[in-house]
């Protein structure tokens, strides 16, 4: 270890966050490899660590004789102002190597809040941010997850950003990188060449142009690149690169266990959800090969909990022949099974003995809406009767916990609407109380957590303006003024939080001048409440004259061209025009095992969905 890094860790919280050398961290001889690539994660370690798609990913490249990659996450205050005191630039965890000397610098980009933390990182590893002022072939700066879906707000500062799933799409890449490095190419000419392949975007090949009233005009692509960067799939989940071991750390992280995605894509269609459109189409992993890989990561790892993730983790086909084959070896080893993204509408007697069959929790659902009326509008397909269902089922099995997840500022949303959350969680909590088998002496808890609902592109709400702050904290209040029972708490998400996610959301490369001042002045963790510098993030819009609410509280027409409409994450743009008309009607759309809506993903996979 470097003896400047040994002089300054006693000084910082949490010195395990920079260390490196946790098990299976992957160490190789630099000298061995013709490409080196930073994963960066642009937030702690702690949240980093936790992040399924990282893990999936370090494991792939390392896997590589080629190729070493390493971690590097965003250094903490404490631990930023010693590294700029003592000129320590930002490092790779594994060999303690500055990020700079990397051939491929790539940030997964999770949540909009991250993007000054981007900034920061680059800055910190002594890079111009600006991709136009860092004009080697190396490094190059590239970006994946699902903000890429609209990267236009930080375009200016990637070289290039992988659209879809990056599995397959990140080794073409580093091939394509290794030839030019070996021929001396510059970087345009790498980039240029990258441009051809499949869900790759390469925004300097691209010029904007806007209309007199701050609408776009035109996206006009150039050197060849294609009209429409369409994002890239794994057709095959059963055949795809999987870890054999995740790294484990020495500290506690937000989710410290073994984390296993069971099938991607969803079924419901629920029209605020992002993720539940642009991870289609629907593919479904097998059992076997789900409760073999879970067996061996527990091996490698010592983790003793089992989280099976998905958007929608009970509509997985074989969901109890599933947790039968685990549970045939989780219990001796002691193993608890999380299944978290449960539907209330699917969720069984019998399902919930299974999940009982190690260790108890609460159970967590998500109504999002309190009136049924609502629940028609967003497409939720879910009724009170099936909820209070649900919550007899839990109850009679000995939970007396449920959290029910609701939002705020849906389009058609009225304060009766509001009320309806409450009186919902009231139905919920008399539940409980009928029980005749209602354990003796104990008390029912129900917590209402309501978030703020943000339009985002690739869903029927893209068109959508988000409720403007000052409506949100008057429903805030109305819900809080109108809960009907004492057992039931409720809390908010921070509503300035939510409407700068809606202005970088469905934002265009405008932004991008304003992420790098309120970067400059002081803006980095914009995630974390108490980091978060809202009034200078005003500031910053105020005095470069960009107005917030263009963005995130304009109603737009369907005619218009939005940031995004030169990516392709499979669904139609005709699709989601049709279910926004549907949720002004109060219309519901049937999930796509009860009949194909044609939304056109399927497009991506041979025409193929696992329904």
């Amino acid at each position: 270890m470097d003896r400047k890094l040994e002089r300054i860790l006693p000084l910082v919280q949490k010195p395990a966050r920079y260390i490196g050398g946790e098990l299976n961290s992957v160490i190789k001889n630099k000298d061995e490899v013709d490409i080196r690539f930073a994963f960066c994660f642009p937030d702690s370690y702690e949240i980093g660590m936790s992040h399924l798609g990282m893990k999936i990913l370090y494991s792939i490249a390392n896997n590589r004789e080629d190729t070493w990659c390493e971690r590097v996450f965003a250094p903490w205050d404490d631990m930023e102002e010693q590294m700029r005191k003592n000129n320590i630039p930002l490092y790779a965890l594994e060999s303690g190597d500055p990020v700079k000397d990397f051939d491929i610098i790539g940030f997964t980009l999770q949540y909009e809040l991250c993007y000054t933390n981007v900034l920061n990182m680059l800055d910190l590893a002594g890079l111009p941010v600006k991709a136009r002022d860092r004009h080697s072939l190396s490094p190059i700066v590239m970006g994946g997850g699902p903000c890429v879906c609209n990267p236009e707000p930080i375009a200016e500062f990637f070289d290039l950003f992988s659209l879809g799933e990056g599995e397959e799409v990140n080794s073409e890449i580093m091939d394509l990188y290794k030839k030019h490095k070996k021929m001396g190419s510059t970087k345009e000419e790498f980039l240029i060449e990258a441009a051809k392949i499949e869900g790759v975007y390469v925004p300097s090949l691209y010029d904007i142009t806007y209309n007199e009233d701050g609408t776009i005009k035109e996206t006009k692509p150039l050197h060849g690149a294609p009209e429409k960067v369409t994002k890239r799939i794994i057709k095959d989940l059963d055949k795809v690169e999987y870890p054999e071991n995740f790294v484990v750390p020495y500290i506690d992280v937000v989710h410290d266990r073994v984390t296993h995605e069971i099938f991607r894509g969803c079924i419901r269609g629920c029209r605020f959800c992002q993720a539940g459109f642009i991870y289609r189409p629907i593919r479904e992993k097998n059992p076997d090969t789900i409760n073999e890989q879970c067996k061996t990561l527990c091996k490698n790892t010592g983790y003793d909990e089992i989280s099976l993730c998905s958007l929608s983790s009970s509509d997985y086909t074989k969901i109890e022949e599933l947790l039968t084959k685990l549970l045939e070896w989780t219990g001796s080893e002691k193993v608890n099974i999380a299944l978290p993204s449960l539907r209330v509408d699917n969720f069984s007697d019998e399902l919930v003995k299974k999940l009982t069959g190690v260790r108890r929790s609460g159970l967590t659902f998500a109504p999002e809406a309190g009136t049924q009326r609502m629940r028609d509008v967003i497409n939720k397909n879910v009724t009170e009767e099936e909820l209070l269902e649900t919550a007899r089922i839990a109850f009679n099995n000995g939970y007396s916990a449920v959290k029910l997840y609701f939002m705020l500022g849906l389009p058609t949303e009225t304060l009766e609407d509001v009320e309806g959350i409450g009186f919902l969680a009231k139905k919920v909590v008399d539940e409980f109380y009928m029980n005749p088998d209602k354990p003796k002496g104990k008390g029912c808890t129900v917590g209402i957590s309501a978030s703020s609902f943000v339009p985002k592109p690739f869903t029927p709400f893209q068109w959508e303006p988000q409720s403007t702050p000052e409506e949100l904290e008057t429903k805030q209040e109305h819900l809080k003024n109108n809960l009907p029972s004492k057992k039931i708490s409720v809390s908010f998400h921070h509503i300035p939080t939510s409407f700068l996610e809606g202005v970088f959301a469905r934002g265009d490369r405008r932004l991008g001048a304003v992420i790098e001042k309120a970067w400059e002045k002081g803006c980095k963790f914009d995630g974390w409440s108490e980091k978060f510098l809202f009034d200078t993030w005003m500031e910053t819009f105020k005095e470069l004259k960009v107005s917030p609410e263009f963005y995130a509280n304009r109603r737009r027409d369907y005619e218009e061209v939005l940031p995004w409409d030169h990516l392709d994450f499979g669904v139609s743009k005709a699709f989601l025009m049709k279910e926004s008309k549907k949720a002004y009607e109060a219309e519901t759309t049937p999930h796509c095992r009860i009949k194909c809506a044609g939304c056109s993903a399927n497009k991506l996979n041979g025409g193929k969905c696992d329904v």
